[in-house]
């Protein structure tokens, strides 16, 4: 099935795909905001959406692909199974499990249809200047020129968080589901007014390049790298005793893999609050190695200068790795 629907799926669909991750939806959409006409953002997510899903109409959008009934009806036993909680299967007339090996592609057809499609569509035929699109499984960022999309004053006023073309979606295919949506719009300070704005989770904010000019800003979420830290803090705690050597390359191996994972450009302060943030754990516990052990700073420093490495950009700038992956193919249409 995910041979199949690769063929169907749009290009600015992200989610639970093969050859396609988070950083390459967040290089889509730093490049459609910088190389587009885009001055207003829509950040939206579906509420519980994998516990909402409608199975009617989820089987339907597979028979109009599927031809194969065995295949239909294997994937409607799977949404008939239930789950178990405390040791009691519960069964549900919605929804499909979080977490199930095809979830994500059920999830991916059922917005495939009911979003994607209609997006696609009113971009060409109702949206009014330039329009971007990326969507990782159910959380989506549109990107408008104009601030009301289309313009009816009657039902989208000034004052609207959500644009006049996203209150349509809850009423298609009866997805009761989508009504649910938390949405933010923002004002990306491409022109005129330049105050910063977050979307996405507050993982991405606008901002300026040292010369002044408009750009995307990706930074590590505080909350990921503080969890990772106190993650980190449990894990020390276990190996108190253990040699320095082998604490060091430990705490190596996590803060290498964070650069690589977080380490985009213009991130940099982030990821030195992160490395500071675990060698100030790391002292701490070698101080608690023993009622009289100490642990000046002039010490710990080669510790640190041996083991923690500095903060590196491991990330091409977006524009550079998007024109690279999409080779000349727009993976926003």
């Amino acid at each position: 099935m995910n041979a199949i629907y690769e063929e169907d799926f749009l290009g600015f669909s992200y989610g639970f795909r093969p050859g396609r991750s988070p950083h390459q939806a967040l290089d889509a959409l730093t490049v459609g905001i910088t190389t587009k006409k885009v001055n207003w953002v829509l950040d939206a997510d579906i509420r519980d959406f994998f516990g909402s899903l409608t199975h009617e109409w989820l089987v339907k959008f597979v028979e109009h692909r599927i031809g194969d009934k065995r295949v239909v009806r294997l994937i409607q036993k799977w949404l008939a199974a239930g789950v178990l909680e405390d040791g009691k299967r519960v069964r549900s007339e919605v929804g499909t499990v979080q977490g199930g090996s095809v979830s994500p592609l059920l999830a991916n057809i059922y917005l495939h249809y009911v979003l994607d499609l209609w997006a696609q569509q009113w971009r060409k035929t109702q949206a009014q200047g330039d329009m971007v699109i990326v969507r990782f499984a159910d959380d989506f960022v549109v990107g408008f020129e104009h601030r009301q999309e289309p313009s009816d004053s009657s039902r989208n006023s000034a004052n609207d968080s959500r644009s006049l073309a996203w209150s349509c979606i809850p009423t298609r295919h009866g997805s009761s589901n989508l009504a649910a949506m938390r949405t933010r719009i923002d004002e990306t300070a491409a022109t005129g007014n330049r105050r910063a704005s977050t979307f996405w989770a507050s993982r991405t904010s606008a901002g300026k390049t040292r010369k002044g000019w408009f750009t995307v800003l990706r930074q590590t979420m505080r909350q990921r790298w503080q969890a990772k830290v106190q993650a980190v803090r449990i894990e020390l705690k276990r190996r108190l005793h253990d040699p320095v050597p082998e604490v060091g390359a430990y705490l190596r191996s996590v803060v290498t893999g964070h650069y690589r994972y977080y380490g985009v450009p213009m991130n940099g302060p982030a990821l030195g609050a992160f490395r500071n943030a675990i060698a100030l754990t790391w002292r701490w516990m070698l101080r608690r190695r023993s009622q009289k052990s100490r642990m000046p700073w002039s010490r710990f420093a080669k510790y640190a200068a041996r083991w923690l490495p500095h903060p590196r950009i491991c990330h091409p700038y977006p524009l550079v790795r998007f024109a690279v992956t999409t080779q000349g193919k727009s993976r926003m249409r």
